[in-house]
């Protein structure tokens, strides 16, 4: 193999390695919980009793704006306070952050200790271009 078919080779593995890591970060593979636009979980919220809502976001974001009845505990520390949600761990979990990239990681975190999260694809901004309520 020659050195600028090593170099090519390289490249497009990294490249692939790349690509690969996008779309795990979004949730778009290897996802162990279900993703719904902003409007389905509007209806999941409205139909079913048996969800609670979490925001993933931080507290200064929350403050701008936030889903009514959503629970504050940003990703950064979820893994810490997990002890918070111990009361709805038979209810499914709708998370939703800004854009839907943390909550993908929160859903991970839930999901791998027992939680069923459901991310909100595009987070609180597909929330809002839907015309849905925030409060502050």
């Amino acid at each position: 193999m020659t050195k600028k078919q090593l170099t090519n080779l390289l490249y497009w593995t990294a490249l692939a390695a790349v690509a690969l890591y996008f779309v795990y970060a979004k949730g778009w593979i290897l996802a162990p919980f279900e993703s719904v636009s902003a409007k389905q979980a509007h209806e999941l919220l409205q139909r079913d009793g048996n969800v609670t809502l979490l925001d993933v976001r931080t507290p200064e974001e929350f403050a701008e704006g936030h889903i009514e009845g959503a629970t504050l505990i940003p990703v950064q520390v979820l893994s810490e306070n997990l002890s918070v949600l111990a009361n709805v761990k038979d209810k499914r979990i709708i998370v939703y952050c800004r854009s839907g990239s943390r909550s993908v990681s929160a859903s991970r975190i839930l999901a791998e200790n027992g939680f069923v999260p459901v991310n909100v694809q595009g987070g609180i901004l597909a929330w809002e271009s839907e015309g849905l309520k925030t409060v502050r």
